[in-house]
């Protein structure tokens, strides 16, 4: 028996060496999702605790944290296995951003000033409910159809959609949410926020304030090979620099996102592994370095902030939008985008329409043609902050589809031959994107 214990004992203790090695410095990460995503679902769209649980955060290890939100103090705190306690706070016009204990919660902060469209058209031009319009080469049975295929049955937890909207001719053809969401529903876009990032400087390119096919204004790269680094090489994920995107383990997009106090910063310390537009890496602290870049464009922090609505986002109507930020005040332009299901789609739609909204070029419509343009190495999966479905990823959709796709199944899928926006917003990257793209452009020909 004695031998028995000491086996057991020496066993025990490999245990928790090994455990301690390979999770216990995921905890930081751990905890720090769980306060972000309780803070921002809680404070951003007003989601009960347990429904971030229940959802949100139904990730594993994540699901295991313990959460508390504090409303009189705009916090959200996470622990994993009592330890490593993370905080997360509420800012209006900023959002929620993860905090470490040196930073002053007391310290004034500037937000962005916000004008809301106010007119009397109807949507997507106005805050009026869209017209309803029947459209006789429409299918709409076998749309709603698709469109309801798209959501579990109740008890099922496997689609885990939460809205859907098809938007033809600039017409809502179709719409549904899930339990607990509605056409109100702010909801998380996590990478489809790179797409923001990227119409920004098509939008400065146009008003002729930058132009991308220069080196990127960094100054710690002008005595080394990352001198030759272009804007445009970092639209196209195109660089050449080191980074990793895993988010099952420890790496560089983690940790930017869960640890780092200025996220512009992240892609910059990185060394440069090829040479420029030579091999094709996705990297979110690439586009959060663009969000720095474009930061350095404004002489104060005040027109920055501004910029992203003023110009973009409150220029379509996608009022309902916040852009959240780090701990430096940028952007997190790589994965922090909240809107609507519908004010996602209104940025879809401008890229239809090739720039122009309501009467306005926001930018050029070569633009649209520029993002949609294949990166070189990317294996035609890959524009300038798009994803394309030039080379049949999604092999019954047409070619012409290219959209802004985030974490969990999040996509603004625009089909310019077919004058078709579509909208999906979820918990599941294991979706049918293929049978659902292709099924609703297959209603459209009754």
């Amino acid at each position: 028996m004695k031998k028995f214990f000491t086996y057991f004992a020496v066993g025990l203790l490999a245990f928790l060496i090994y455990l301690g090695i390979t999770t216990y410095p995921k905890l930081d990460l751990i905890s720090g999702f769980s306060a972000k995503s309780i803070a921002s679902g809680h404070f951003i769209d007003h989601r009960a605790l347990s429904i971030i649980e229940q959802g949100d955060n139904d990730i594993p290890l994540v699901n295991k944290a313990r959460n508390t939100i504090t409303d009189s103090e705009s916090i959200a705190t996470s622990t994993i296995l009592g330890l490593k306690k993370r905080k997360a706070i509420y800012r209006e016009g900023l959002g929620a951003t993860l905090i470490n204990d040196s930073f002053d919660v007391t310290k004034p902060y500037e937000i962005p000033k916000r004008n809301k469209l106010n007119n009397n058209l109807s949507y997507p031009y106005g805050n009026l409910e869209p017209k309803d319009t029947i459209f006789s080469n429409i299918n709409y049975s076998k749309l709603k159809e698709v469109v309801a295929n798209a959501f579990d049955k109740k008890g099922e937890k496997y689609k885990r959609t939460r809205s859907i909207l098809v938007i033809y001719k600039d017409k809502i053809i179709a719409e549904k949410y899930d339990t607990n969401f509605n056409k109100n529903s702010r909801i998380l876009g996590w990478s489809m926020t790179k797409s923001i990032t990227g119409t920004l400087f098509g939008i400065l390119q146009k008003q002729g304030k930058i132009d991308i096919m220069k080196p990127a204004p960094i100054a710690s790269w002008k005595n080394d090979e990352r001198k030759n680094i272009t804007i445009n090489d970092l639209l196209h994920m195109n660089s050449g620099l080191e980074w990793e995107e895993k988010y099952d383990k420890i790496c560089d997009a983690t940790k930017m996102l869960f640890l780092a106090e200025d996220m512009s910063q992240s892609q910059v310390e990185k060394t440069a592994v090829f040479k420029p537009n030579t091999h094709w890496n996705y990297s979110s602290g690439t586009t959060n370095l663009l969000s720095g870049i474009l930061r350095k464009q404004f002489k104060t922090h005040q027109e920055y902030l501004d910029f992203w609505y003023s110009h973009l986002l409150d220029k379509i109507g996608m009022n309902s939008a916040l852009v959240e930020t780090d701990m430096a005040g940028n952007y997190v332009g790589s994965s922090y985008g909240w809107a609507t299901t519908r004010d996602w789609a209104k940025l879809g739609l401008l890229y239809l329409h090739k720039g122009h909204w309501n009467g306005e070029q926001l930018f050029d419509e070569s633009w649209s043609n520029y993002v949609a343009t294949p990166t070189k190495t990317s294996n035609k999966r890959y524009g300038a902050q798009f994803w394309l479905n030039a080379g049949g990823y999604f092999p019954n959709v047409p070619r012409d589809m290219y959209y802004c796709s985030g974490f969990q199944g999040q996509m603004v899928a625009i089909f310019p031959s077919q004058d078709l926006v579509i909208v999906r917003m979820g918990l599941s990257e294991d979706f049918d994107f293929n049978g659902l793209l292709s099924g609703i452009v297959e209603s459209l020909k009754k």
